[in-house]
């Protein structure tokens, strides 16, 4: 008996070919057996670039639990193949980004972008029509590249222990969540995911949970931020 595909679909010769419903039977039992055997079509590896501050960067942590360390582990063990680039640095601005982090994109040519960008801009006041621009340069830049973009809030870190010197709480507050609403809609007009990471993130702030600089999320936020990222990219 020999079984096979050809342009016309699946085929069998031989004894059971002309043998009515048993021969149909059994084709179909052979045919069943062959599919389950063969092999599930791979899923493409994925080049990931994290586009960021100190908040990608995992500033006050081990490199392990940023967050982009840790979705990619997220995607490992799911069985993707992972190249993780992370060229956030703390202390950049949505300049800093554009300047330095989105020329690597054409060597780099991801599949994955997350951009969290903002706390920066935020305390150096260059204004909202400024930084609505400068998110839409960078998601201009990082669409239509056939990459899922990811565009993340800032956290809230408006009652870190080491933030009143930027402002009372109601007032960082009150920014950060202007300037997430602008990633919002900037995300939106562009094609791309925003992920309203906002109550857990304000839940693990009133929580406690900043990493030993007083500042930055701790690896338990992180670990919520890439499980919510990993979620929304691979359903």
């Amino acid at each position: 008996m020999r079984v096979g595909y050809a342009s016309r679909g699946w085929f069998i010769r031989g004894p059971l070919a002309n043998r009515g419903v048993l021969g149909m039977t059994m084709t179909t039992a052979v045919l069943c057996s062959l599919l389950a055997a063969a092999p599930a079509p791979s899923a493409p590896p994925v080049r990931y670039l994290a586009l960021g501050d100190s908040f990608t960067a995992g500033t006050a942590l081990p490199k392990e639990e940023s967050f982009p360390e840790q979705l990619a582990a997220l995607l490992k063990r799911g069985g993707r193949e992972v190249s993780l680039l992370n060229p956030a640095v703390a202390g950049f601005t949505t300049d800093d980004l554009i300047a330095r982090e989105l020329p690597l994109v054409a060597d780099f040519k991801p599949t994955l972008i997350t951009v969290a960008i903002g706390a920066n801009d935020l305390v150096r006041q260059p204004g909202e029509d400024r930084y609505r621009q400068q998110v839409r340069r960078i998601l201009k830049a990082v669409s239509g590249l056939g990459a899922t973009v990811v565009v993340l809030p800032q956290p809230d870190w408006s009652v870190a222990p080491v933030a009143a010197q930027f402002g009372t709480p109601a007032q960082l507050r009150a920014q950060i969540e202007r300037m997430n609403q602008i990633l919002a809609e900037e995300a939106k007009a562009r094609g791309a995911r925003f992920l309203d990471l906002w109550a857990g993130n304000v839940r693990a702030s009133q929580e406690g949970h900043f990493a030993s600089d007083g500042l930055h999320p701790d690896a338990t936020v992180y670990a919520a931020w890439s499980k919510a990222i990993a979620a929304a990219v691979t359903r």
